[in-house]
């Protein structure tokens, strides 16, 4: 038996009918470490990677410079760096949501303790999620 489908369609009704710009994508340019490179990505995105730089007096290019940077010095393989910034906006919001960083955006996120949230997030991970 399939599940009934309400016929006021409210859950579809909250994404159907966001602002259409939120999905829009824009390219941006920058250069780094003297090679320009494009990023397209919907504006959600850049809305959210926008207040994380705005956060600690960035702007977004020396915000994305500076993950790219400490995303390689971590060793991570960026081989779809636009996906890793997708992720890192995703998770900013989540974050916010769990209370680990305030919403309040005059809070820097250099001010955090990042190991602190770290590691409570690794806590809260199921037991099979957290091992790997």
């Amino acid at each position: 038996m399939q599940p009934r489908i309400h016929e006021d369609h409210t859950m579809c009704k909250l994404f159907v009918h966001a602002d259409s710009e939120l999905w829009i994508s824009r390219t941006h340019s920058l250069r780094i470490d003297g090679m320009v490179t494009s990023i397209r990505m919907e504006n959600a995105f850049w809305n959210a990677l926008t207040e994380i730089a705005a956060r600690d007096g960035m702007n977004l290019p020396q915000m994305i410079t500076r993950l790219y940077h400490e995303s390689i010095d971590a060793g991570h393989d960026l081989g779809n760096f636009t996906s890793f910034l997708r992720v890192c906006a995703m998770r900013y919001l989540a974050l916010q949501l769990s209370g680990d960083i305030p919403r309040d955006t005059r809070v820097p996120i250099a001010s955090l303790d990042a190991d602190k949230i770290l590691a409570r997030n690794m806590d809260q991970k199921p037991p099979s999620e957290a091992a790997h």
